[in-house]
């Protein structure tokens, strides 16, 4: 971490004293801290976080008015925070826990849902059996890829 993503996890620190735990889990704090720092550390070779230093350093003189007031200021603060989660997602590759196991079963449900409605409608018999027994196929192996996936990127130290 250099000293500009420092000072400004330090002047965050004494800007949000006694401010609720709650509410700093709530504004996600912990996480745009720790993009600051990635910010950092990637602004020398990413066009893209050096342009958001701007963005991060006037967030940080508001983020006690955004924390404590409804209005622009906070708009503006969620907005940059899911700019910079976007940004590190899709360029640096960080993700949030858990992110291809729930991505992976939601496919999953979506398409052995689909299976099992086709194969329920040829066999009328065992419709429901056939419609779940597609539901749990298309569950049970994406939820595997998925977790098997979400350690790989646990082990790479890539989350959010």
């Amino acid at each position: 971490m250099d000293s500009w993503s420092k000072q400004l996890n330090t002047q965050i620190d004494e800007k949000l004293k006694g401010v609720n735990e709650k509410d700093i889990r709530f504004f996600r704090i912990d996480e745009f801290k720790r993009n600051v720092s990635r910010i950092d550390s990637f602004s020398s070779s990413c066009h893209e976080c050096q342009q958001q230093k701007q963005y991060i350093q006037e967030a940080v003189d508001s983020i006690d008015k955004a924390i404590k007031n409804v209005g622009s200021k906070r708009r503006d603060y969620d907005k940059l925070i899911s700019k910079l989660s976007k940004h590190m997602q899709k360029e640096h590759g960080f993700y949030a826990p858990y992110y291809f196991t729930y991505m992976y079963s939601f496919l999953g449900i979506v398409a052995g849902g689909l299976i099992g409605y086709l194969v329920m409608n040829l066999n009328p018999e065992y419709q429901l059996e056939l419609f779940c027994l597609g539901f749990a196929i298309g569950l049970l192996p994406p939820y595997v890829v998925g977790s098997v996936k979400d350690k790989k990127i646990r082990r790479q130290k890539k989350l959010m």
